[in-house]
């Protein structure tokens, strides 16, 4: 554990910093009088992904590698910050769902429905706990590594 010790800092980081997004997104509004702008202000959360990936390669490049790290090392840290925060991540919509904001997926739903003239039972398939928890999961790992990936490539330092 003490090796992977600084990923789980920074994974449990993201997550908390994942779910206060989901916060303040009911808080503007987002998830109920403004929900057709959501997907939209719901990608910004991508900036503050990376930069929690960089601060965290930064922090394992000075702790654990006295300064210098390669891409290698530095890929393989961010792969296991993004593996920690992918188990952990369906965790954020059902937080999401059952707490912060109770109405959010039928509030996607009924929005759906009403402007993008999907079927009701198409859009409560998609716009599901099961289908958010999934699309949680899978997304954390492949945007994670693609995080990573390159995050590592300018963290880098010989």
């Amino acid at each position: 554990m003490n090796k992977i010790r600084l990923e789980f800092k920074w994974a449990i980081r993201f997550l908390l910093a994942n779910l206060a997004w989901m916060i303040l997104e009911n808080y503007v509004g987002l998830h109920d009088v403004h929900i057709g702008k959501q997907l939209l202000y719901t990608n910004l959360f991508a900036v503050v992904a990376i930069t929690i990936f960089v601060l965290a390669l930064l922090d394992k490049r000075k702790n654990d590698y006295e300064g210098k790290m390669s891409w290698k090392q530095g890929f393989s840290s961010g792969v296991t910050i993004s593996i920690i925060i992918a188990l952990f991540s369906p965790l954020i919509p059902y937080i999401t769902s059952t707490v912060i904001s109770p109405d959010f997926f039928n509030n996607l739903i009924d929005y759906s429905v009403e402007v993008n003239k999907v079927t009701r039972e198409t859009a409560e398939n998609y716009f599901s706990l099961g289908s958010y928890m999934l699309q949680a999961f899978f997304g954390a790992l492949t945007m994670g590594v693609i995080t990573s990936a390159i995050v590592a490539f300018f963290v880098k330092k010989q």
